[in-house]
């Protein structure tokens, strides 16, 4: 037998290790379109906490000399019929959007992977009552939902909030802003944890039945600690992409509920309310309804390349 050449050995020590992330980040810069989507978001991302506090005016400002003004140096994006700056609405509503999209998405990603690892881990009875929930919350239309939650919800909380600013005059119980974003964030996160349980159910399915799964129970380790230690982080790859493409759905959402007047209501800013007050007055000044929905659906097509780059990134078998 042929002894191996001492340079294939030193060639074959001096390679790096295997790292699934180092591996995926280097085929994610290789993914134009994916990386498109990246800039993008981050550069959203920057909006959000920063641009309120760089824009020339503020977004509730009005100036009823320049109403309907047309795009223009001093106005980037025109102003609104009372006057407020376009350009600093869409930046303070790119804030709601982000805000919505991840308190929303990071609750229904707590509640489908807490449902979908027990129910994928621990079989029947837990499987069959999981999944036969997630099967009633998918057949109720989502807008039906969120109209049922908000005209049940909203008067008595906005009443609970009358009565105790009028027992202890706190202003802030007068900024009916949190009534909406309290409902928006709960009627949204109802809707969207089923997809994020299925997901985890069926990862932890193919992960429970891994040699290094029985070899854990055979040394004694409880359920909790298999799951904790080797089942749900070997299952979080796929939902990091589902998490990814989870954010831009869950904008658009916001932007449709607000757009039909159950998601965030004037006068805070948001992309479905201003895209819903450019319509009606569209075929006059359509920057009105051009900005926030060109803003929306470049949000919307980011997301969705940064999803499909991460897909093809964190999946294994698109290395080479």
């Amino acid at each position: 037998m042929s002894a191996i050449p001492l340079s294939t050995i030193e060639a074959t020590q001096e390679e790096p290790p295997v790292n699934l992330w180092r591996d995926a980040w280097y085929r994610l810069k290789r993914n134009k379109l994916a990386l498109f989507g990246l800039v993008v978001v981050l550069i959203l991302g920057f909006t959000a906490i920063f641009g309120p506090y760089l824009t020339p005016y503020d977004y509730l400002t009005q100036d009823l000399q320049a109403r309907n003004a047309v795009p223009s140096l001093h106005h980037l994006f025109g102003t609104d019929d009372l006057g407020r700056d376009v350009f600093s609405r869409v930046v303070f509503g790119t804030r709601t959007a982000f805000l919505v999209a991840i308190v929303v998405t990071f609750i229904a990603v707590a509640i489908g992977l807490i449902l979908g690892a027990i129910a994928g881990f621990f079989g029947n009875p837990f499987d069959s009552a999981i999944m036969w929930l997630t099967d009633v919350t998918m057949s109720v239309p989502n807008l039906l939902l969120v109209v049922v939650i908000n005209a049940s919800l909203k008067t008595p909380i906005a009443k609970w909030m009358e009565a105790q600013y009028m027992a202890t005059l706190n202003p802030f119980y007068r900024q009916t802003i949190w009534v909406d974003f309290f409902l928006v964030f709960g009627s949204m996160a109802l809707i969207s944890w089923p997809p994020y349980a299925r997901l985890i159910r069926a990862q932890v399915l193919s992960i429970r039945s891994r040699p290094y799964i029985t070899a854990a129970q055979a040394l004694g380790l409880s359920n909790w600690v298999i799951m904790k230690r080797y089942v749900v982080p070997n299952a979080l790859g796929p939902l990091i992409v589902s998490v990814s493409a989870g954010l831009g759905t869950a904008m658009v959402l916001e932007s449709a509920f607000s757009f039909l007047g159950v998601g965030v209501n004037p006068p805070t800013p948001s992309w479905g309310n201003m895209i819903s007050d450019g319509l009606r007055v569209w075929q006059h000044y359509p920057h009105l309804l051009a900005a926030p929905a060109a803003v929306l659906g470049l949000a919307s097509v980011a997301f969705s390349f940064l999803g499909d780059g991460l897909n093809d990134a964190l999946n294994p078998r698109g290395s080479k």
